[in-house]
């Protein structure tokens, strides 16, 4: 089947200088995002329209949902448990206590409803010390792999097949664990070349083609299960980051941009840097599954 898309609409002014984290949230008609760098999490309602702006105390990568108003969030060296609606902590799970200039970066839940997140050196300097880890529902925390720049991703095939990514390298890897989320197989899914910018956020549609944001490439390729490129979607925006499904028919793609590194040049060219986008499409994306944990 052809992919085809819409022209990309811009949904929310959002402004965010490192926007991140989509998440679809079904029985809230709700896209949410966050803005790393300015501690936020942003709630739009599609149905109603109705946006909330949220603010926690640490930079933020990601959230997952966990049901009602629970949620798991990725923060700068903290995974927490919190209610967004009454702000109750539920739990704190600390992690790498000893790399305090690390932050979480991305995070997505994969079939069995486990959480699989990524960390990253928060000065972005040229240091390996990003690991990628996995939390159980009994929140048993996995190191899978290490030595990573900045990690991104990951997207899931199935259980034991996902992709992910180191954006400073360009590199796009296909891993395969075992059941005790010890990696059999890594190898390289795609390269970037420079001038496509960075691989950066990414989802799978139904088909297993893989979503992927260019950072500093003002686009999204689309990938099929054998590296090769079938489709584009040009964006009004330099640095796209993040995407998932969403909408009635999970077939609409909600995209995030981000402003952080732009000169004027680019925020003149790329006037709706920072915004939310959303791309009808003729296929349907692989849903999220929630972070499956017993409260």
């Amino acid at each position: 089947m052809k992919i085809k898309t819409s022209k990309p609409e811009c949904i929310w002014k959002s402004n965010t200088i490192l926007g991140e984290g989509t998440l679809w949230v079904k029985s809230h008609n709700s896209i949410y995002f966050v803005d790393i760098k300015r501690k936020k999490i942003f709630i739009l309602n599609t149905k109603n329209k109705k946006k909330k702006i949220l603010k926690v105390n640490k930079e933020i990568g990601f959230l997952s949902h966990i049901k009602n108003n629970i949620f798991i969030l990725g923060l700068k060296g903290e995974l927490r448990i919190v209610n967004l609606k009454t702000k109750k902590i539920i739990k704190s799970i600390i992690v790498e206590k000893n790399k305090t200039l690390n932050r979480l970066n991305d995070g997505k839940t994969d079939p069995k409803g486990r959480l699989w997140f990524g960390s990253m050196d928060n000065l972005e300097r040229k240091i390996r010390t990003g690991s990628l880890y996995c939390l159980d529902n009994n929140l048993n925390l996995t190191e899978v792999d290490k030595n990573y720049y900045i990690t991104n991703g990951p997207a899931f095939i199935n259980s034991e097949n996902f992709y992910h990514t180191d954006s400073r390298d360009k590199k796009i890897y296909k891993i395969k664990i075992d059941k005790k989320l010890k990696i059999i197989k890594k190898k390289v899914f795609i390269k970037f070349k420079n001038k496509e910018g960075s691989p950066d956020g990414m989802t799978l549609d139904k088909q297993n083609n893989l979503w992927t944001c260019h950072f500093g490439g003002a686009c999204i390729s689309i990938f099929n299960k054998t590296g090769k490129k079938i489709h584009k979607i040009d964006l009004p925006a330099k640095n796209i980051t993040n995407c998932t499904f969403g909408g009635s028919n999970n077939s609409e793609l909600f995209v995030t941009s981000a402003k952080k590194s732009l000169s004027k040049k680019d925020l003149r060219q790329f006037k709706l840097s920072g915004s939310l986008f959303r791309i009808k499409t003729n296929v349907n994306g692989s849903i999220a599954k929630r972070f499956n944990y017993n409260i």
